[in-house]
């Protein structure tokens, strides 16, 4: 299974691919950390936006989205561009996308903890959020 987690931080979406296969964790070769979707705010940018992430996930192959969730009120609160994103993200066609939140997150890992440092993957230090959701997602999906 080949999953995509995903972050959105502002008006990026940062992603991690990481692949699993008879319970071996892989993290696969990506061409881009991130995708941005620009702060213009017009329906062809969030199409085009929609388009590249569609593009990314055919290309690579992607069995499941997973987005950490971005809470709706209080000093950490998800900004509008950001919720515009992950919508366009959950409405591409025939694309399975689930939205994990903070508190499953912490408990997953909890139970199924990475079993490598994160500095040893090779992933930049901002896509450690994206790397953990879908870490968490491959941890769950292998155990059920």
């Amino acid at each position: 299974m080949q999953v995509c987690g995903v972050e959105i931080k502002g008006t990026e979406a940062v992603i991690s691919l990481l692949s699993s296969h008879d319970g071996l964790i892989n993290i696969p070769e990506c061409r881009v950390r991130k995708i941005e979707y620009t702060k213009k705010n017009t329906t062809s940018d969030l199409r085009y936006f929609q388009s590249t992430f569609a593009k990314l996930i055919e290309d690579y192959k992607i069995d499941a989205v997973i987005i950490k969730e971005r809470p709706l009120k209080g000093k950490f609160a998800g900004g509008a561009l950001g919720f515009k994103m992950e919508a366009a993200i959950q409405l591409i066609p025939e694309l399975n996308v689930q939205v994990i939140s903070n508190i499953e997150l912490k408990e997953i890992l909890n139970h199924n903890p990475i079993p490598i440092d994160f500095s040893d993957t090779g992933l930049k230090i901002f896509q450690q959020q994206a790397f953990n959701v879908a870490f968490a997602f491959l941890s769950t999906n292998e155990a059920s």
